[in-house]
């Protein structure tokens, strides 16, 4: 799906721009998730582990969320360079439709600026649009900047995966699950 642009106006009052990333986008798309996954343990991947991924199926993956009806990505730009990006994919199945997941990373450079809200904020409105009941997400053990913006909008933690990552040095890390309630029929 297609998220219409929109300007907002972040807390050292730059602006920034919350867009649908394009085909154009792929290469820095690429540059900022290894940028933000070099920046801190509480990303899935190393950066590294995105050095496979070309430009091409960076772009294949852009068109495909620009064009599923299930998911919704959000890009935000801050003086044209990518500083975000999130997602939230509705689940399709007869069990499973009322659910929805998200997931979001910003560059530390843009912490604290207010993205992370701005693009929470789309996200639960693109939920509430499509009908959804449970939002769900899962963030890192230690990811306390995460942990607060998720429950000032109403996430809570449901369950706890011990040992979940295994960082190079060794440690483990749990993942936790947190759902945020939309409605209940």
């Amino acid at each position: 799906m297609i998220f219409e642009e929109k300007q907002i106006s972040l807390k050292d009052g730059r602006a920034a721009v919350l867009k649908s990333p394009s085909a154009e986008d792929a290469e820095k798309l690429l540059n900022y998730i290894k940028k933000a996954c070099g920046e801190t343990d509480f990303l899935a991947r190393y950066p590294e582990e995105w050095d496979n991924t070309t430009v091409e199926q960076e772009e294949a993956w852009v068109n495909s969320l620009r064009t599923s009806p299930n998911a919704v990505a959000i890009t935000c730009c801050v003086e044209n360079e990518i500083a975000g990006n999130c997602e939230i994919g509705f689940k399709s199945g007869i069990k499973t439709s009322h659910r929805a997941s998200i997931g979001m990373a910003i560059l530390k450079d843009y912490w604290n600026l207010g993205i992370g809200s701005a693009m929470m904020t789309e996200l639960i409105a693109a939920a509430e649009e499509r009908g959804a009941e449970i939002i769900e997400l899962e963030f890192v053990e230690g990811n306390d900047r995460a942990k607060r913006l998720y429950e000032k909008f109403g996430f809570k933690v449901v369950c706890e995966k011990p040992n979940a990552f295994k960082l190079k040095d060794g440690r483990y890390r749990s993942e936790f699950h947190m759902q945020k309630y939309l409605r209940r029929e």
